[in-house]
């Protein structure tokens, strides 16, 4: 399953050092507005150590971790909505996202405002979305005409346009909370809205505010997490992270020991990014690999054999699973049958978090 997120922000807040940063690639960070014209696009692996502890129960000659995509968008600028700088690039790339990271910046001086920059890139959306909305009415009003003799469609149209009326209102509000409760009540087909993707905010410091988590007495920090909630923020030094990818594994180690870092910042990048997309993984194993397969939270076990291949989901008949948590107690999938928590389940399972499956088919 493919996850993409894309990093957003105002121009020279340190998106693209970010960007290098969490994919290692050369994406030119010059110090001027949209110097990252085009989208970039990478792949990074989402870090799991339960793939090592699997390879050696398993023998595993390599690993595959799940990855997430990340794109660079190019920096907003107030107006983006009416086309200002590179608005029409901007809002076109981060429809196609999953997962919107904002990147704010939290160094220079007091006149430095997170909330102000966070607004703008918000305010731009929602006039975006606000005009998809009113293009979305007009083509309805024709649509119900046509649908006289049609009730089941009729009917249908008119929820949609309750649905758009309670939008209109919250976003005329910005409130956004409202948005996104009312996106997600409704079940049928619409246009898709900028403003109501899920979203983590990224506080990006200076180098100095990053030593033994002195960030934590930094007033732009507090005003974020008051804001957003601590869970949803999430602080790193671009530069610093940047400058880690360029280490060797002992130099990096002993650079966070410095600077009192007990985890690098894009790992908690990724592992949240991954988890406020209500994402899981399972996993295959065997000698010859160790795959991690990331999907969505409550999919069951048919649904997710055809992420591994369509002819496993297409001719399903059964699945082995145990967990991970249950193999490395045993230690060996040889004496985890003698446990009994080696089980067959059929396709309506619930496919849970650390699941380990050898799925049975016929085609």
């Amino acid at each position: 399953m493919t996850i993409k997120a894309g990093l957003v922000g105002l121009p020279n807040i340190g998106k693209s050092t970010l960007f290098n940063a969490l994919t290692r690639s050369q994406v030119p960070a010059e110090n001027y507005p949209f110097c990252t014209i085009d989208p970039h696009l990478a792949i990074t692996n989402v870090p799991d150590e339960r793939l090592e502890e699997l390879t050696r129960i398993y023998g595993s000659q390599k690993i595959i971790p799940a990855t997430m995509s990340f794109v660079d968008i190019a920096g907003l600028v107030k107006g983006a909505s009416k086309g200002e700088g590179l608005g029409n690039q901007f809002l076109s790339h981060i429809r196609e996202v999953d997962l919107i990271l904002h990147v704010i910046r939290c160094f220079g001086d007091q006149k430095v405002d997170p909330l102000d920059d966070f607004d703008t890139i918000v305010s731009e959306l929602i006039i975006r979305d606000l005009d998809s909305i009113e293009k979305r009415q007009a083509k309805i009003l024709s649509l119900v005409k046509a649908a006289q003799n049609k009730p089941a469609e009729k009917k249908a149209l008119n929820l949609e346009q309750e649905f758009l009326k309670a939008m209109t209102s919250a976003l005329d509000q910005q409130d956004l909370e409202k948005a996104r409760q009312l996106s997600q009540a409704f079940t049928g087909e619409t246009t898709e809205l900028l403003c109501t993707k899920k979203f983590l905010v990224i506080a990006n410091f200076a180098e100095v505010d990053f030593v033994e988590d002195n960030y934590k007495d930094n007033a732009h920090y507090k005003t974020i997490v008051a804001k957003f909630g601590e869970d949803r923020v999430i602080p790193v030094c671009a530069r610093t992270e940047y400058e880690l990818t360029l280490l060797d594994d002992a130099q990096a180690q002993e650079m966070m020991e410095i600077l009192g870092m007990k985890t690098k910042g894009l790992q908690t990048i990724i592992k949240k990014a991954y988890d406020r997309l209500d994402m899981i993984t399972f996993f295959t194993v065997g000698p010859q690999e160790a795959h991690a397969w990331p999907i969505k939270k409550g999919m069951n076990i048919r649904k997710a054999a055809g992420e591994i291949h369509s002819d496993l989901e297409r001719g399903f008949i059964c699945s082995d699973i145990f967990n991970y948590v249950d193999v490395k107690e045993a230690g060996s999938e040889a004496a985890l049958k003698k446990t009994g928590k080696l089980r067959t389940e059929g396709q309506d399972y619930i496919v849970q978090d650390g699941d380990i499956i050898h799925v049975k088919f016929n085609v």
